[in-house]
């Protein structure tokens, strides 16, 4: 007989995951619809420089919100605490039934929540693409300081090890 599961245990809630995506869809679809409504356009070409920033602004948002231990009241709801990161970050897992697990799924994962900060950042620079770059800028002067923080702390480990 044929094994029907998706996962291993049976145990992805994959329900909870059809309606995470649906939202997202919906989200999109009502963010186009009023775009459109208003008249706005959407810019013709996005510049390399814009990208770049768009991408480290998203990475620096998706670590803070599915790994920060100062974010942890967003997911608390949603996901348990098992495990201390360094610089921060903190390892969380999943919890209760099938809709509650999707969404701790989704907040606890940088690469899932991405997706979703990809999306807002993106929609916030085609309805405003200067201050989308200021704030854009800023988070990725955020994300650059963190990396010296490591490359320094790396370079005192060396020197003293």
């Amino acid at each position: 007989m044929e094994d029907r599961r998706y996962d291993d245990e049976g145990g992805a809630p994959l329900a909870g995951y059809a309606g995470i995506a649906g939202g997202f869809a919906l989200g999109v679809a009502a963010y186009a619809t009023v775009f459109r409504r208003l008249g706005r356009r959407v810019p013709d070409r996005v510049p390399p420089w814009d990208v770049l920033l768009l991408g480290t602004a998203t990475f620096k948002v998706a670590r803070l919100l599915s790994k920060g231990k100062v974010t942890g009241f967003l997911r608390a709801p949603f996901t348990q605490r098992v495990a201390e990161g360094e610089a921060g970050e903190v390892m969380d897992q999943s919890r209760g039934g099938p809709a509650r697990r999707a969404v701790g799924d989704l907040l606890s994962c940088p690469f899932c929540v991405g997706a979703w900060v990809a999306a807002g950042l993106t929609g916030y620079y085609a309805w405003s693409p200067r201050p989308a770059r200021l704030v854009c800028a800023g988070l990725s002067a955020v994300t650059m300081a963190d990396w010296l923080q490591y490359a320094w702390t790396g370079t005192q480990q060396a020197v003293e090890g």
